[in-house]
């Protein structure tokens, strides 16, 4: 069982209000958020677990306010593709150190983030239709698999659509939560002891707390600051993973 001391609480209560806060206002990054403050203190497979755990009770509560925006059928290519990459996430979670991969990931989201922010537009992808959906879907559920991490690829590929705020959150943020259910279904029995449910139930207060806050600051922006704080988040999560 976890020591709950002072300086455990104390991480699980920063990656837990942080997490939430960025999920809050940008729709994404708990998992890259609070898993980088989480790993200084906890084993990356009870990592992984309460990543998906708050990350499922968060999205259960951030996708509700938008659910007007859902679009069933554009929104099911991502979940067939995460169906089929979960699983293979999952696996290799546990047959091999996914640091090289997270290394990577930073160095990609950091990079395009800064073109993000920077670039006057950025170009539209309009070829691939449903099928280019549901390979971006595939590679979210294999990246959720490993360590949590599955809207980070979707969120960049709804940018690249050209997606208005509302329409690319109503894709990437149940497109999230479905992949955390499958994930927590898949890694709950073998990681969540009494100490990860002690953690989990330390952690809701500062979870409510950062997921109120940053809907309140997304309700607040418009699409041109949404699209800035969502290139920002992606520059923060790739140094998250790389520092």
């Amino acid at each position: 069982m976890v020591a709950l001391s002072m300086q455990t609480l104390s991480i699980v209560w920063a990656g837990a209000f942080l997490g939430a806060l960025a999920a809050g206002g940008a729709g994404f990054a708990f998992a890259l958020v609070a898993s980088s403050i989480w790993l200084h203190g906890l084993e990356p497979l009870q990592t992984t677990a309460l990543v998906v755990a708050c990350g499922t009770l968060l999205h259960v509560t951030l996708v509700w306010p938008i659910r007007g925006s859902i679009e069933p059928a554009r929104l099911f290519p991502f979940i067939i593709g995460a169906v089929i990459g979960i699983p293979i996430g999952v696996l290799a979670l546990t047959q091999f150190n996914g640091s090289a991969l997270k290394i990577s990931l930073g160095v990609f989201l950091t990079i395009y983030g800064c073109y993000a922010l920077l670039a006057p537009r950025l170009p539209q992808v309009n070829f691939g239709g449903r099928a280019a959906d549901g390979a971006i879907g595939f590679i979210g559920g294999v990246l959720g698999g490993i360590g949590g991490y599955s809207g980070v690829i979707p969120t960049v590929w709804t940018q690249l659509r050209g997606w208005s705020k509302n329409t690319a959150r109503g894709v990437y943020q149940p497109f999230i939560l479905f992949a955390h259910v499958v994930t927590l279904l898949l890694v709950g029995a073998a990681s969540f002891n009494r100490g990860g449910i002690t953690l989990l139930l330390w952690a809701l207060p500062p979870l409510a707390a950062g997921a109120w806050l940053g809907f309140q600051v997304y309700g607040r922006l418009d699409e041109r600051r949404f699209k800035q704080v969502l290139s920002a988040m992606l520059i923060a999560s790739g140094l998250s993973l790389v520092i």
